[in-house]
């Protein structure tokens, strides 16, 4: 039987390669947005966009306008993209029988997205972490005076709010607020992962590195083999956390080549397009293969539009924009696809409501596209009660 699925965001390449896995194993995708226009939206894998209220704007009508699809497309499971996942989570407790969520409850989410919980947790386990303190600690002068380390917002995304300090640097007024942390940085190479697991054990993972970069977010990214530690921590985390679903890290690893976490991604990252999309959907739907899953030949991707965009913004530092351009000319596209190329056709117009901000308000790209969405750590009370009729709008 044919399954009906709600993925919960579709302006990202990552939501895409998700939709055309799970069409290409027999699904009807449907996708909710708070874009008018987003990426995924002219492909032949949606079959139907729904806009919706952005979570950040109204939380409750963002849940209950998720409900609403639910019961008006008879959704069988809803898969959540990106950081949207924490605010969709709350309609868990909502859903018609047999409806499944995939992925944590919106309390595990919360935990590994908080990234001082994740600290805490993953040191708890006997797993190796950067020291960490609350800017507002009594210990937090002491930390600044001990250790070069970064100022980051416990449940900020895409590097915003990040500041990066040198021991015996003076902490700021804006460093001490409730909800920021202290942590000691880690000097060496940054990789990042995706995780696939179900119940604890890990039915796949990949290792990549950005090569391009617009802001802190990758626009151009290889995956790497050569750091088997990584690997290790993620599944004894993965099974210390009897994890289900997506998960993902970023490292640093340090000259002696252990990887220090800095922090959990309880979604999807750009990894996912180094995986073979049967054996994405495979796990998705709840029938992973035997074997581990595989990975595609390609070892190097982009999102070709933005990586184009910052060779240029490197052209007259003519050993950068070579670097850059030859990276490109070195990777496979993540968004075109011979038959369905109207997404990487029609990409520009498609994104505008991203690129606007990007052009006329000076937002990196990781922050225009997340600012509607991401998850600041919310007191609970603002969840959908009950399914609501109507609310939802076909866009």
């Amino acid at each position: 039987m044919t399954k009906t699925v709600l993925l919960t965001l579709g302006r990202l390449p990552k939501g895409l390669e998700l939709a055309r896995a799970l069409a290409g194993a027999g699904c009807r995708v449907i996708v909710a947005e708070p874009f008018g226009w987003h990426l995924s939206k002219p492909s032949r894998a949606v079959a139907r966009s729904y806009r919706v209220t952005a979570p950040n704007t109204d939380e409750a009508a963002y849940q209950r306008e998720l409900l609403d699809i639910v019961s008006r497309e008879r959704i069988d499971l809803i898969v959540p993209v990106s950081e949207e996942a924490l605010h969709a989570a709350r309609i868990v407790p909502h859903l018609p029988e047999g409806v499944q969520f995939y992925g944590p409850d919106h309390e595990g989410l919360a935990a590994l997205h908080d990234k001082k919980r994740f600290n805490a947790d993953a040191r708890a386990a006997g797993l190796r972490a950067p020291d960490t303190v609350s800017g507002n600690s009594p210990e937090a002068d002491r930390f600044a005076a001990r250790h070069d380390y970064v100022v980051k917002p416990v449940d900020g995304c895409s590097g915003e709010g990040l500041r990066l300090c040198r021991k015996g640097d003076p902490l700021r007024a804006e460093d001490r607020r409730d909800g920021v942390i202290l942590q000691q940085r880690i000097f060496g190479r940054e990789i990042s992962s995706q995780t696939i697991s179900h119940e604890g054990r890990v039915l796949g993972t990949v290792l990549y590195e950005g090569l391009v970069h617009s802001g802190t977010v990758s626009c151009c990214f290889r995956r790497v083999d050569d750091v088997p530690a990584a690997e290790d921590w993620i599944a004894a985390y993965v099974r210390h956390r009897q994890h289900s679903g997506f998960i993902a890290f970023d490292f640093i690893v340090d000259a002696e080549g252990q990887p220090w976490p800095l922090e959990c991604n309880p979604r999807l990252t750009s990894g996912l397009h180094f995986m073979n999309p049967d054996d994405i959907a495979s796990c998705v739907l709840g029938a992973p293969p035997e074997h581990k899953v595989r990975l595609k030949p390609q070892r190097q991707f982009q999102e070709g539009h933005t990586t184009l965009t910052e060779a240029y913004g490197a052209f007259f530092r003519p050993r950068e924009f070579l670097r850059r351009l030859g990276h490109m000319a070195r990777s496979k596209d993540v968004l075109f696809m011979l038959r369905d190329p109207l997404p990487f056709f029609l990409m520009t117009p498609m994104s505008w409501p991203i690129l606007r901000q990007v052009i006329f308000e000076g937002e990196s790209f990781g922050t225009a596209a997340t600012r509607d969405i991401v998850w600041h750590g919310r007191a609970p009370g603002t969840e959908a009660r009950q399914a609501f009729s109507l609310g939802a709008t076909d866009a």
